[in-house]
């Protein structure tokens, strides 16, 4: 989803305790004089992201107002984000890292780090380029035709009149938005550039934008939406009836121009998959590699890599199917034929998704009961499982986690795409379900989000490589930790989801540094990992328009085993996971920095 990221960071307090590193430093002479400012940064940001405001439940109180309105992605905008991270940058550096204690030096140098990335992608005027690098500005991923109507169903709360007028006048600016990012995107397509989606894209694109279009007012996801939280909230339904109104009077025609420009740009779109098409594209997959893995490497070394991986846990995966008697094959048509198995397939009708949707809560309610074996802090906020709504799956990733508001007002939701329950079998569920929810990402991220000892700033952080790292851990862990305990096919679904990521190497950088079609990236994924072509597909096509975010998690994954092996081997007989998983209440930060951390509390 398109969010702005807030930055990370986490201070060393919790921690101190209870992993077995070295004693923290006393706080520095400036410690409070870092807090107090990265709070300001934190505040200033707030008052201008109306949508982290609500998502983190701060929109109330003196930040009533922000509940009404939607982040500004204009052009102007943009250009402000960039302003104000060289201020801060700017005041940070004022502050000399010297004379901070250790948990303050950790703040600085994460906080440092991401203002530094921000203020390098300043260099490409064109998409996004900060936390992460999307080169266009309107797809099947991005764009507020399709993340503001999500926005609204799964984070604006309705409980008064007031809520539900604020909801009204957010829709109302949803045609302005939607404005300021076609004119965005006719800039980039213009001048010479020539930076917009290859053509499958905006195929895709351009159904989803018919999908809320091409429907009467009335049934449009926003109206439906507020009709249903207005009858919970006991509230008249006027105002779904004025949301219809701004729709047909203000969206829709904002919504028409947007997709008479798309249409325009489908017929004048190229085939090729890969940035290295766009200006200066060699260096912008490079930044845009370093942006979410957190590390560098070259397109050339992340292809070796997984080449190298996707070997070795095929190899694993052989063993396992010639034991369940499936010898006949590679290993990509052995699993093909077992995604095709009836006994692994839910029916796709809304019975059978509700069905699976039933394993995966099964799924997270017994990982959550033997979290404890691990995690001595655990999170305080539920995770909820739904599927992804349909206006906008045909685009939208195969799952995906969304955290909880700080007040606890709205509970964290696991996301999963049922376009198709062909491609969700039963084997793979359960490690998704590790991934994305426990002790995936609803373990990580609100281990910092419900600190009170990490900066505002920080606990919202997000960094891929961490992150996605962690849930590809995650589920390495539950492997680890039993769950698959006399059921095979399970194991197979967790290997399978490795080897997945390990392609994702191959093909991200076969497409953006080594001139693969999409065609030869889809084909290449399906034989090696034997996930379906339709969910294959979606995936090839995410990363066209995310180039270097799906590296990062095989690359993450390798640096959080590396580390926790050779914590584990130096603490030998005294080894106890749940110290060395508390380095999670440090927050999210980029891996470079994580591994000096862990490395030098070891040492």
């Amino acid at each position: 989803m398109h969010r702005r990221q807030f930055l990370a960071s986490a201070s060393l307090t919790v921690v101190a305790a209870a992993l077995p590193y070295r004693a923290f430093a006393a706080p520095g002479a400036r410690d409070a004089e870092l807090r107090a400012l990265l709070d300001r940064f934190f505040y200033d940001r707030l008052d201008d992201s109306p949508e982290q405001a609500t998502s983190l439940g701060l929109d109330v109180g003196p930040r009533a107002a922000l509940k009404s309105r939607l982040d500004d992605t204009s052009r102007a905008g943009q250009a402000r984000d960039f302003a104000r991270a060289r201020r801060e940058l700017a005041a940070l550096r004022a502050i000399p890292r010297e004379a901070l204690g250790d948990a303050a030096r950790l703040d600085y140098d994460i906080v440092a780090y991401s203002l530094d990335q921000v203020v390098a992608g300043e260099r490409y005027g064109f998409g996004t380029a900060a936390g992460r690098y999307a080169p266009y500005v309107l797809t099947q991923l991005s764009g507020a035709y399709r993340d503001v109507p999500d926005f609204l169903s799964s984070q604006h709360r309705v409980a008064d009149v007031a809520d539900a007028d604020a909801y009204v006048a957010r829709v109302a600016a949803l045609a302005g938005v939607i404005d300021a990012e076609t004119e965005r995107q006719r800039e980039d397509a213009g001048r010479g550039k020539g930076i917009f989606a290859p053509d499958y894209i905006l195929d895709t694109t351009l159904r989803q934008l018919a999908a809320v279009r091409d429907r009467p007012p009335e049934q449009t996801g926003p109206v439906v939406d507020l009709a249903a939280k207005l009858k919970a909230a006991s509230l008249p339904p006027d105002r779904a009836q004025a949301v219809a109104q701004v729709m047909r009077e203000r969206v829709f025609p904002a919504l028409d121009r947007q997709r008479a420009l798309v249409t325009e740009l489908r017929g004048l779109a190229v085939h090729d998959a890969g940035v290295w098409r766009l200006p200066d594209g060699e260096a912008y997959y490079s930044a845009a590699v370093a942006a979410a893995t957190t590390t560098a490497m070259t397109g050339d070394e992340i292809h070796a890599l997984g080449l190298a991986q996707v070997a070795e846990i095929g190899a694993r995966i052989d063993t396992i199917l010639q034991a369940q008697g499936m010898r006949q094959g590679s290993v990509g048509d052995r699993l093909v034929a077992l995604n095709k198995r009836p006994d692994q397939l839910y029916p796709n009708t809304d019975p059978g998704r509700e069905a699976l949707l039933a394993q995966l809560r099964g799924q997270v309610a017994a990982m959550t009961r033997r979290l404890p074996q691990q995690f001595a802090v655990l999170p305080r906020a539920p995770v909820e499982i739904r599927r992804v709504p349909e206006a906008i799956q045909a685009g939208a990733p195969g799952g995906y986690y969304q955290s909880a508001s700080l007040d606890g007002s709205r509970p964290a939701i696991y996301f999963i795409n049922l376009r198709d329950t062909f491609d969700r079998p039963k084997f793979g569920l359960a490690t998704l379900s590790y991934h994305e929810a426990v002790p995936g990402h609803h373990l990580q991220v609100m281990s910092a989000l419900e600190s009170q000892d990490i900066p505002l700033i920080r606990r919202r952080g997000f960094y891929s490589g961490y992150s996605e790292g962690w849930a590809l851990y995650s589920e390495q862990l539950a492997d680890e930790m039993g769950m698959y305990e006399g059921d095979p096919l399970g194991q197979v679904g967790f290997l399978q989801s490795l080897l997945f990521r390990a392609t994702r190497l191959v093909v991200d950088s076969g497409m953006h540094a080594k001139r693969w079609s999409r065609e030869k990236a889809t084909d290449y994924l399906i034989a090696t990992t034997g996930i379906a072509r339709g969910r294959s597909q979606g995936e090839i096509d995410r990363y066209t328009v995310w180039p270097g975010q799906a590296c990062s998690y095989k690359i993450g994954h390798t640096v959080w085993v590396r580390l926790r092996d050779a914590a584990r081997a130096k603490a030998g007989a005294d080894w106890d996971p749940k110290a060395f998983h508390q380095v999670l209440t440090l927050g999210a930060m980029p891996l470079d920095i994580l591994e000096k951390v862990v490395r030098e509390h070891m040492a």
